[in-house]
Order: structure tokens, then C-alpha cells, then sequence
């Protein structure tokens, strides 16, 4: 990245300054620059990538029902593209490399145009490369064309980061060649004599023994450790601050734009009621403590009475970073900064085994570097985001209420409830010690794409064979996730599938055209756990290879 020239000229700010808002003359009508950028995270300076000049980019806003239209310009010395995260649109708008168009050149423009379908909280990001863990994202809200169901009297944006000192591309040829290269928290001898202490030795070198002929740690809950997380690319000494006058109901936006990191998100002293999940309205639900998946996006209403600090705490996953921003009655004030909490370990039963039925005979016969553990699916429990008990998921803190999926309920269904059509299962699967990641045991450039029939309702039932979470993101299609709510089903566009643990979700394939679903952990994907959906049928369609689908 050393290469990049970095743009000053006042036409160039000038561009970025117009994107604030449509041009007068052309209501709906925006322009974005890409650009080089230094990201100062108050720990390090790196060179990224923004928009208009800095990274995050400028808060796209546009109204449901406005046709769009948006002038990308490339001022890198490399291809680029921006892909509207959990936006519906055309096929080729989708801004994917190689599926819905060529990318944007450098020195190039290119133009997207589509309509605002729907409203709520999304973001963007560059589909090319490591561009978006290296700084391209941003934010995008759709007003609603109605009223809104929720009331609130302010509102801010808190989209979420995990800033690395390397680059993206460093950062997988390190995992390349050490799949734990980043991995700080590996269990010491030490931590071996304590639980020899707490179970017994026998049981304490059996658990350990289990782990090591799976080429796994207990440890193994995040890939990447050393990050700066960030919150509208301020970390904790930077301090991100929104005001409030007391008594007022403020909508918190989050949005979670990390490249590997799930963050645990609480305002101690405030109960937040979450009134939207992944843009779709659902019914409000009070809660403590919320886990943001990678790519995810959540909603809340906080009613702060108190004329005093409050602190937005987001805690990683595996608890080896954390970032403080700032809700307070004026500018210039700081909330505390919480402890973090024990690291979580992973169990063998988070990985759908108990030590009681454990044969380390037959695991030893296995080969667990792939992680392939079809054999035990009969062992696998629920998605520990429906049930509590498992390693990587906390209680709340204080013992208050964490949020499930089982507490997600559509306010309104927005399809007509029916069975689906066929089931299509997609095994979760790797190989840690290589570092490759796949689905049904294949990467992408050795797999076939995944076809759908444009009118059919396809169940994805997704088994995670792994020991890593996974965000697995289909574009151009919603996913209705599964809670066992009929059609009160929440309408998600990210869905996260815990290590061990089956995940349903359907889809009303209705978007005819090329789209992708990939696991939103950008080494995950990058490594070949990704997909090319074709949809075949559709109104007004032309063939689909090597021509352009027209909606």
C-alpha cells in the first residue's frame, strides 16, 4: 500500500463535502471517491482506504421509495468495488468482482443505480481484496416512507471496528503460515495444573489429549488477536461521544464492520429495548447485554433520565479487546471504562461432545485438522444464541437479560408464511492447521454454484462442523431465520451459526441473477468459505452466462 498517492487537491474535498447530501440540481444523485487514507487509532497510524478521504466513510442516507444513484470514483492504483451491505437491488449493482460486474478500475467511474426498497440501518464496504478490513466501510440509513413504529427524539450512528497495525494481506499470509500466529491467550501449563486441580489430572490430560488430536485449543475462539477496536473510527483514549438532554429517547444505530470480531455490547446503568435486527423492524425486546455478529446490524432505544455519563462498552467475543465511546448530557465528558470480563474457553461441549462419551480411540482415527465431525451431528445442541450454556456465550453482566434469536419476532411477516420447497445443507467446514476454510468440504474455486429457481422457498440448513462462529451473509435475498416463531420469523440478512451447532433459515428466492453467500470473516472468506448462487428464472430474464440479467 505503499504505493498509493494521497489526495489533497480542493476539488477532491470538495467532491466529498457534496456527498453529505444530494446535489441540489439532481436530488438522489451522490459521488464517493476511494481514496488512500492514514487511520490514526490513537495506538497506531496505518495506511488504509476510505471514502472521501477518511475511513469510515461519510453516513450515506436515503429515503425508501428514492431511486439512488451514486458515482463511484477509484483514486487507487488498484481495482475496486462497493457492495451495498443488506441492500435488495438489481444483480449488478451488487458491487461483487467476478459475479456482478468487473470492479471499478482505477482512475475509473462507475455509476450504480438502483431504488430504496426497504428502510432501516446497513452499511457498505468494498468487495475487492482486504480493502474493507483495511478501512473501506460505511454507513447507510434508509428513512422510512411512513411513519416510524418507534418514537425517539435523537439518534446516532455506532458502527463498530477492529483496526490491526497489519494489513489485511499480512495478516493472512501470517495465518498461512501459523494459524495461531495471533493468538495471545493459548493456555499455559500453568492454566493445566489449575484445572488438573479443579477436575482431577486424569480429567484435566483427557480434556487436553481431546484437544490436541482435534489440532484445536480450547483457546481457538478468535483467529485474530492485537486489534484496536473502534466505534465511528474513534477507539477508547479518542472517545466517541453523543449527547443527550435527559428524559429524551435516543436510537442507537450499531453496526458491526469489524473484519473477524464479535463484540459484546452493554450501557451499564441503561436497559436498552432493540426494536430492529439487520434493518427489519422487530418487536421490541428489553434487554442488558447484546451480541453483534460480524456484519450484523442492530437497533436500540436507550431513555437515559439521569442528567450524567453513561458508556457505550463493546467487549470482543474472546475478551482481548475492548472499546469505550461516550453518552453523556455535554460535550467534553468520559464514561468509565469497564473491566473485561474472564475470557470464555471453548468446551467439548460446544463442540457437540461430552468427556463422558469422549473414545479418544476413534477421535485419533479421525482427522480433525479438517474439522469434519459429521459423525457427532446427533450430539449437536441448538444455537447457544437460543440457549445459554455455552462457553462463548456470557450471561449477561450482573445477571441481567442477554439477548437471543429465540427473542427476535418480526413486527410484521414479510412474506406469507409457508413450508419450503427442498432443503439445501451446507456443512461449515476447515482446516485449521492450513488455514483453508470451505463449505461441504470444498473452497470456492473448486466448487460448483449453488442454483435456485426464482419462485421457490429453499431452506438452508447450515451445520457447523467448526470451532469457530460464523456470519454467513447471503446478498440480494433476505434469510428468515429459524427461531421456531411460525411467521413472526425474524428477517435477517447476516445469521450466525455457532461452533457445533445446526442453524435453519429460508429464503423466498424471489431476485433472479447472480449473487454470492460467504462467511463474513474476511480470512474465512477470502480462504474459500464463499459461494456463487445463481437464480435461474425470473421476469424479463436473458441467459445467464455471460449476459446481463435485466429485473
Amino acid at each position: 500500500m505503499g504505493n498509493y498517492k494521497f489526495w489533497l487537491s480542493r476539488g477532491a474535498f470538495a467532491l466529498g463535502l457534496g456527498l453529505m447530501t444530494p446535489l441540489a440540481a439532481k436530488a438522489g444523485v451522490y459521488n464517493i471517491t476511494v481514496d488512500p487514507v492514514i487511520i490514526d487509532t490513537g495506538d497506531f497510524k496505518k495506511e488504509g482506504i476510505g471514502y472521501n478521504g477518511a475511513s469510515p466513510g461519510p453516513q450515506l442516507r436515503f429515503r425508501e421509495g428514492e431511486d439512488v444513484t451514486i458515482n463511484v470514483t477509484n483514486n487507487l492504483e488498484e481495482s475496486t468495488s462497493i457492495h451495498w451491505h443488506g441492500l435488495i437491488l438489481p444483480f449488478n449493482m451488487d458491487g461483487v468482482p467476478t459475479v456482478s460486474y468487473d470492479g471499478i478500475a482505477p482512475g475509473e467511474t462507475f455509476t450504480y443505480k438502483f431504488p430504496a426498497q426497504q428502510s432501516g440501518t446497513y452499511w457498505y464496504h468494498s468487495h475487492s481484496g482486504f480493502q474493507e478490513p483495511d478501512g473501506a466501510y460505511g454507513a447507510i440509513i434508509i428513512e422510512p416512507k411512513g411513519r416510524d413504529p418507534f418514537r425517539y427524539d435523537r439518534e446516532y450512528v455506532v458502527q463498530l471496528a477492529d483496526k490491526h497495525p497489519h494489513s489485511g494481506a499480512r495478516i493472512l499470509r501470517n495465518l498461512k503460515m501459523m494459524p495461531d500466529y495471533y493468538n495471545r491467550k493459548q493456555q499455559t501449563l500453568g492454566d493445566f495444573f489449575a484445572d488438573a486441580e479443579k477436575m482431577g489430572f486424569q480429567a484435566a490430560l483427557a480434556d487436553r489429549m481431546a484437544w490436541g488430536d482435534m489440532r484445536m485449543m480450547a483457546a481457538d475462539v478468535e483467529d485474530v488477536q492485537g486489534f484496536t477496536p473502534l466505534i465511528n473510527g474513534k477507539s477508547t483514549v479518542q472517545n466517541w461521544t453523543g449527547t443527550f438532554k435527559p428524559g429524551e429517547r435516543v436510537r442507537l444505530r450499531f453496526i458491526n464492520s469489524s473484519s473477524m470480531t464479535y463484540f459484546d455490547i452493554r450501557i451499564p446503568g441503561l436497559k436498552m429495548t432493540v426494536v430492529q435486527a439487520d434493518g427489519n423492524n422487530v418487536q421490541p425486546v428489553k434487554v442488558d447485554e447484546f451480541r453483534l455478529a460480524v456484519a450484523e446490524t442492530y437497533d436500540v432505544l436507550v431513555q437515559p433520565t439521569d442528567d450524567k455519563v453513561y458508556s457505550i462498552f463493546a467487549e470482543s467475543m474472546g475478551r482481548t479487546a475492548s472499546v469505550r465511546g461516550t453518552l453523556s448530557s455535554r460535550e467534553g465528558m468520559s464514561g468509565e471504562v469497564p473491566e473485561m470480563r474472564k475470557r470464555p474457553l471453548l468446551t467439548m461441549a460446544d463442540m457437540g461432545m461430552s468427556h463422558g462419551s469422549m473414545d479418544h480411540g476413534s477421535m485419533k482415527g479421525m482427522d480433525h485438522s479438517k474439522m469434519d465431525m459429521g459423525s457427532m451431528r446427533t450430539a449437536r445442541k441448538p444455537d447457544p444464541f437460543y440457549a445459554s450454556g455455552s462457553g462463548i456465550v456470557p450471561a449477561a453482566a450482573n445477571g441481567g437479560k442477554f439477548l437471543s434469536y429465540s427473542d427476535l419476532k418480526a413486527q410484521k411477516p414479510l412474506y406469507k408464511h409457508r413450508k419450503a420447497t427442498r432443503e439445501i445443507e451446507l456443512r461449515l467446514t476447515g482446516n485449521m492447521e492450513r488455514y483453508i476454510w470451505s463449505i461441504n468440504g470444498i473452497k470456492y474455486e473448486d466448487a460448483e454454484p449453488i442454483r435456485l429457481k426464482y419462485g421457490e422457498r429453499v431452506r438452508f440448513k447450515f451445520v457447523n462442523e467448526t470451532m469457530m462462529t460464523h456470519p454467513m451473509h447471503l446478498h440480494g435475498m433476505w434469510s428468515i431465520l429459524d427461531t421456531g416463531a411460525g411467521k413472526w420469523n425474524p428477517i435477517k440478512h447476516t445469521v450466525s451459526v455457532a461452533p457445533g451447532t445446526t442453524l435453519n433459515m429460508e429464503t423466498e428466492v424471489d431476485a433472479p441473477g447472480q449473487w454470492v453467500m460467504h462467511c463474513h470473516l474476511s480470512y474465512h472468506a477470502a480462504t474459500g468459505m464463499f459461494r456463487k448462487i445463481i437464480v435461474e428464472g425470473g421476469p424479463k430474464t436473458a441467459q445467464l452466462d455471460g449476459q446481463e440479467i435485466v429485473r
